[in-house]
């Protein structure tokens, strides 16, 4: 528990991070979602989702 825990920390700063450096281009992004094919944003999610648990996997070995 103590892991996920820090995870979800990890996640609030790297967040935290962009709304507090780049604010400008996180609203470029949230403009340019919409425009990206529904398709391609679940195919980049899957790809990070794989990224994340193989990191994972490869630190906890």
């Amino acid at each position: 528990m103590q892991d996920f825990l820090t995870g979800i920390a990890f996640f609030l700063i790297i967040e935290g991070l962009v709304y507090a450096l780049a604010p400008r281009f996180l609203v470029a992004m949230a403009k340019l979602l919409p425009s990206i094919p529904e398709q391609q944003l679940r195919m980049t999610g899957l790809v990070a989702i794989g990224l994340g648990v193989g990191l994972v996997w490869l630190i906890r070995m």
